[in-house]
């Protein structure tokens, strides 16, 4: 299973959203440096976006609910 589709279980199975959008942008930080100081390529699964809708975050600010997730 690829990192897309085990996050997009988390999600699901965690949060029960109404809706669910995982994009992998690996591809706009092709060139970036990361840890072991070669640059990125841009291949793989590093770098998504996610936006999520659920009953779960009702009354939480946006910080919380990004801490939640993070939890």
């Amino acid at each position: 299973m690829n990192r897309h589709d085990t996050a997009l279980k988390l999600l699901e199975d965690s949060f029960h959203p109404e809706r669910v959008e995982i994009v992998n942008e690996s591809h706009l930080h092709a060139g970036h440096h990361h840890g072991d100081g070669r640059p990125f390529d841009g291949s793989g699964e590093t770098h998504f976006r996610i936006r999520i809708i659920s009953a779960a975050f009702a009354g939480k600010s946006r910080l919380d609910r990004h801490r939640f997730i993070l939890a």
